[in-house]
């Protein structure tokens, strides 16, 4: 690694005066020595300066020249490295080729392999069919010609199928008229079941039905007495009111005859309603008790008459 020049210059000053300094000590040297001295010391060091940038220009151009080379076998690595890339990709790419091709030659032996063994069990089973119409046409043969028969014996049809058509037509009719019996049978169990439970409630309805009917007779016959009870209360309260009413128009004409007395004592005509009675009892009553202080005022001058 090259050195900065600022440091190499620091050291180099450092050095000289380390040197220099006890030679100083001993002698002193004039001030024009000393110039030529330290300019001595400068071209010491440019020199030396000049000969390291030489070496530090020598230096760079080897490891520029050594980096060129190292680029130039990068370069040719990279292209070998692609090359090999490439050529591993195809290889690898050929390998899984040939290896999904071997599997696809495998899947399609074991389709085959399996394909084959149900085709043969289609065939035994197939096989087995056969064998069993084959049993079951010998055991019908004897049924066909019995068919034949009655189709001989029965000029309405023209062949066997027409012939087993009707047959079967009337097995489904029978079917379904028998299902339909079974049906009527299972409703009349249900309706003579409801009627059994029916007449198994009747007495208890009948009893609790008695009971509710003493019942609301008990309650028609409380509800009569509190009517007569009620309807007496109800009278009673009219003869009350028709008192209290008689009583009250007594008492209003009594105070319209007080008020038409007391209109005429104060000699002023009646200037209230007849239906006023509160008003008419409130004049009665101002005039009462101005009645009343002058009955006052005069039991108290009575007495002082005698001694004047």
């Amino acid at each position: 690694m090259a050195v900065p020049w600022e440091e190499y210059f620091r050291l180099a000053l450092q050095e000289k005066q380390s040197t220099k300094l006890p030679e100083q000590a001993e002698h002193y040297f004039p001030p024009v020595l000393r110039l030529l001295e330290k300019r001595q010391e400068l071209v010491d060091a440019d020199q030396a300066l000049q000969t390291q940038k030489q070496v530090f220009h020598t230096k760079m151009a080897a490891l520029k020249q050594r980096w060129e080379q190292l680029e130039q076998k990068e370069r040719e690595l990279k292209g070998s490295f692609i090359s090999f890339d490439k050529f591993f990709q195809d290889s690898e790419a050929r390998r899984n080729r040939a290896l999904r091709r071997a599997a696809e030659e495998r899947n399609q032996a074991g389709r085959r392999e399996a394909e084959a063994l149900r085709l043969r069990a289609q065939l035994e089973e197939l096989r087995q069919e056969h064998a069993r119409l084959q049993r079951r046409l010998q055991r019908l043969e004897p049924c066909a010609r019995l068919l034949e028969q009655a189709l001989e014996l029965l000029p309405g049809f023209q062949d066997v199928p027409e012939l087993v058509a009707r047959f079967d037509g009337l097995a489904e009719t029978q079917a379904a008229l028998r299902l339909r019996e079974r049906e009527r049978l299972a409703e009349q169990e249900a309706v003579r079941a409801r009627l059994q439970r029916l007449r198994d409630a009747w007495p208890d309805e009948l009893l609790a039905h008695g009971q509710r009917r003493a019942q609301l007779q008990e309650r028609l016959e409380a509800a009569r007495e509190r009517k007569l009870q009620w309807e007496s209360k109800w009278i009673q309260i009219q003869n009350t009111a028709a008192e209290k009413t008689l009583l009250l128009g007594r008492s209003r004409m009594a105070v319209l005859n007080l008020f038409q007395l007391v209109c005429q004592h104060q000699g002023q005509p009646p200037a209230l309603d007849i239906e006023d009675t509160e008003g008419q009892l409130e004049q009665v009553k101002l005039f009462m008790q101005d009645l009343s202080a002058m009955l006052a005022g005069l039991g108290q001058t009575e007495p002082a008459a005698p001694a004047s």
